[in-house]
């Protein structure tokens, strides 16, 4: 009897040991909302740069400018052809429907001059607007990779720019316990800060629909409210599954 209770007593406390493991706080790291480096898709000297690092920028913010005077003249030049096919269509439409003192085949011709003028005029324009990097979301600089009067590459990393109003936390948890969360889910944040922990509630944004094979584990992100700038992205914290 007393060996039966004896193993009674190892299973419970292993039961709860388990138990209490499984409710361990699930460590992760906190990310920005958005974080991206920036470049230009074509090659280029930098004649301007419209902001520094730690500068924060509205979407459509122009940060870098290349050389651009040839693109400039080339929209113009476009622009009065494209205006100068519009007269002569607009008249040779006023001609024919007025008088009929010009075939329907002149009138054809004359429209698709217009509209291939009008398309040229459209890939310049394109092209002077290749020659600068606008900033796609509102954030702050974080990194700038170039100098006036230096060279650039199509496509070489040229600003960095974050969004860390709001942040995630990005963690990932045992199969037993991501089945007992869903997105949207309020959850406890505890993030570690150079002035210390931060106690804060997230909602579940990102819950993986699979688990990894290998680790067995399942990863969830939380985002969180950050307006204030208190908890810098990078830093490590702990989600409470309970």
């Amino acid at each position: 009897m007393k060996s039966l209770l004896r193993i009674t007593f190892v299973l419970s406390l292993l039961f709860a040991i388990t138990s209490r493991a499984a409710e361990a706080p699930a460590a992760g790291i906190t990310e920005p909302i958005l974080d991206v480096t920036l470049s230009a898709p074509v090659p280029g000297i930098v004649t301007a740069r419209k902001f520094k690092e730690g500068d924060f920028v509205q979407p459509g913010d122009v940060l870098i400018e290349l050389d651009k005077k040839l693109e400039e003249l080339e929209t113009d030049r476009r622009k009065v052809l494209r205006d100068q096919k519009r007269g002569d269509f607009e008249s040779t439409r006023q001609l024919f429907t007025t008088t009929k003192g010009v075939s329907k085949e002149e009138l054809d011709k004359k429209d698709a001059e217009f509209r291939v003028a009008a398309a040229e005029h459209d890939i310049a324009v394109e092209q002077l607007r290749r020659r600068q990097v606008n900033a796609p979301l509102a954030g702050t600089i974080i990194e700038v990779n170039i100098e006036v009067g230096e060279a650039c590459q199509p496509y070489q990393a040229l600003v960095r720019v974050v969004d860390t109003r709001r942040c995630y936390f990005v963690t990932n948890v045992e199969a037993k316990s991501g089945a007992n969360l869903k997105p949207g889910q309020a959850v406890k944040l505890e993030i570690t800060t150079g002035a210390g922990p931060v106690a804060i509630t997230g909602r579940i944004s990102f819950l993986s629909p699979v688990v990894d094979a290998g680790s067995g584990l399942q990863k969830v992100k939380v985002l969180f409210e950050n307006a204030d700038g208190k908890i810098p992205p990078g830093v490590a914290g702990r989600m409470f599954l309970d």
